[in-house]
């Protein structure tokens, strides 16, 4: 045994963890596996898990009603091809637009915002931990 701690994956709410599974694996060209009530999926650079949640309320974005707990980025080198093929699969292009001359944002279809993003940086892993020194 150790105490070894590794991070497994990212788990996002869904009112169909089954349905939006799919829409991410369309999204990316990843495999689903799973259920209505827990799916996931792989994908050539990633996992991501879902899980059913009864009271699921989608976030506003921008907004503080129903406020964003997380978002997740995709980097893609055309932001008009990509952003039509988000949103023939189901996603939504939002109205506020902070950073598009890098960056759209859109939400899926249980409206978790995410983003297509060109820009490719900065990468954090090559940067020093002020407090660690690691």
């Amino acid at each position: 045994m150790s105490d070894r701690i590794r991070l497994s994956s990212t788990t996002v709410n869904a009112p169909d963890a089954l349905a939006l599974a799919k829409f991410y694996a369309e999204l990316t060209g990843g495999v689903t596996k799973g259920s209505a009530h827990w799916a996931t999926v792989t994908g050539p650079n990633g996992f991501i898990a879902f899980q059913q949640v009864d009271d699921f309320r989608p976030p506003v974005w921008p907004g503080a009603d129903v406020p964003m707990q997380m978002h997740l980025d995709f980097f893609v080198d055309d932001l008009e091809a990509t952003g039509a093929r988000a949103v023939a699969a189901g996603a939504t292009r939002l109205d506020f637009q902070p950073n598009s001359d890098h960056c759209f944002v859109y939400a899926d279809p249980a409206g978790h915002p995410f983003c297509l993003s060109t820009w490719d940086g900065p990468h954090l892993d090559d940067e020093v931990d002020g407090e660690t020194g690691n």
